[in-house]
């Protein structure tokens, strides 16, 4: 029966318009009943029918088959009156062990076969948005099976927009889905190559939506994940959120120095989402530093940017200064203007002058610059930077003992 590759000429003796014949798929039914449980069997088997029966006719029937063990109908029945064969996904035993077999021989099919590649993501798009029409056992290994094959590469992550259905995400399918599909992803790499394919379709901060819209908080999604054994997915999100609130507050911090607001309603603005978004201060001095510097065009002559930069920090200076209220962050700022002096080569001679403008402003205080001097500098430029703060520091030093001296004649 398997001779289906050949079309009878018609009539006219032009080849006649190729469809899926009931013998087709009746020769890959009847082939896998044949051909039992041994996976392996079953791969040779497929590879070798392919010569015969043309797949690009197929996919859709072949991987139902695969999958199903017969024809779905829409909406994720088997149609009826097909035959049908057990030796399928659904009628395989519920462990990872079997759905890893099973990703291999998918994985052999479609590398052998190219062009089936486009039809199989296809496919896996349609089994997604058929899950309600699944029994949970069944949902359950499709879930096990779609993470081992995301994980080596034969389905790209874009495949899970269809777990955004709105059905599915209201049922809660969608998500008691995603657990069993992380979990199998995660356990074949890791979470950072999970990561790095969602980032590649943008699906890194869609995450949220695998849930009703009344229940999109990262509190939400880590209970139910973390609960289900998945705590690091659940950090991975909350990671995702921090990184998204971060870049939005960049974003319009810019775009309010840009458009002149006032330093209060600025400053407003950022400790309102330091509170919502639970940012630190620290963090937040790195941001503020980044946005101020980012609004200037900087003089490209070395002589001239010192005094430009100058300028222009005094006017921010108390912005910058709301945000020092913390020895940790006055710390955090000096690293960010040690690295920016550093990675911004006209800059290295300013960095003194920058420190000490901060410090006559009150952005910085003389123990945070004395501890950066000693030993919480970085590596990037440390010798000249430091030989330029020697007498500063040394200033420093002198002014703090001599106020302690006349604390104790005072006393």
């Amino acid at each position: 029966c398997c001779c289906l590759g050949c079309a009878k000429p018609s009539a006219a003796g032009a080849p006649a318009q190729q469809k899926p014949t009931l013998s087709g798929q009746h020769c890959i039914i009847q082939g896998l009943t044949e051909t039992g449980t041994d996976l392996e069997a079953v791969a040779k088997f497929l590879d070798a029918s392919g010569a015969k029966l043309d797949y690009r006719r197929y996919a859709e029937t072949l991987f139902d088959i695969l999958v199903a063990g017969g024809m779905l109908a829409p909406g994720g029945t088997l149609a009826d009156d097909m035959m049908h064969t057990d030796v399928c996904v659904f009628a395989a035993q519920e462990d990872l062990e079997t759905m890893q077999a099973f990703a291999q021989v998918f994985n052999k099919l479609i590398r052998r076969y190219k062009y089936l590649e486009k039809g199989f993501e296809d496919e896996v798009k349609k089994l997604l948005l058929f899950l309600k029409g699944f029994s949970e056992l069944e949902r359950n290994k499709l879930a096990m099976l779609t993470g081992v094959l995301l994980a080596n590469g034969t389905l790209n992550a874009s495949i899970l927009n269809s777990l955004y259905n709105e059905n599915l995400v209201k049922e809660g399918v969608s998500a008691a889905f995603a657990v069993k599909l992380f979990k199998s992803w995660i356990n074949e790499k890791d979470i950072n190559a999970v990561a790095a394919s969602l980032r590649k379709v943008s699906m890194d901060n869609r995450l949220m939506e695998l849930f009703p819209a009344n229940k999109q908080s990262v509190e939400h999604f880590t209970k139910y994940f973390t609960e289900a054994g998945l705590k690091e997915l659940s950090e991975y999100v909350r990671n995702q959120q921090t990184i998204g609130a971060r870049k939005e507050l960049q974003k319009e911090l810019q775009e309010q120095m840009s458009r002149g607001h006032p330093f209060k309603d600025i400053i407003l603005y950022v400790k309102e989402e330091m509170k919502k978004n639970n940012i630190p201060e620290p963090v937040v001095i790195g941001i503020v530093w980044s946005s101020v510097m980012s609004t200037v065009e900087w003089n490209k002559k070395e002589e001239l940017v010192a005094e430009q930069a100058i300028k222009h920090l005094k006017q921010y200076s108390p912005l910058l200064a709301a945000f020092t209220t913390q020895g940790q962050s006055e710390l955090t700022l000096l690293l960010k203007i040690q690295e920016y002096c550093y990675d911004n080569i006209h800059f290295m001679k300013a960095f003194q002058k920058i420190v000490v403008l901060f410090y006559k402003a009150e952005v910085l205080s003389e123990e945070p610059i004395l501890k950066w001097y000693k030993d919480a500098h970085v590596a990037k430029g440390k010798s000249i930077f430091l030989e330029q703060m020697k007498k500063f520091v040394e200033w420093l030093k002198n002014a703090e003992e001599e106020s302690e001296s006349q604390a104790e004649e005072g006393d």
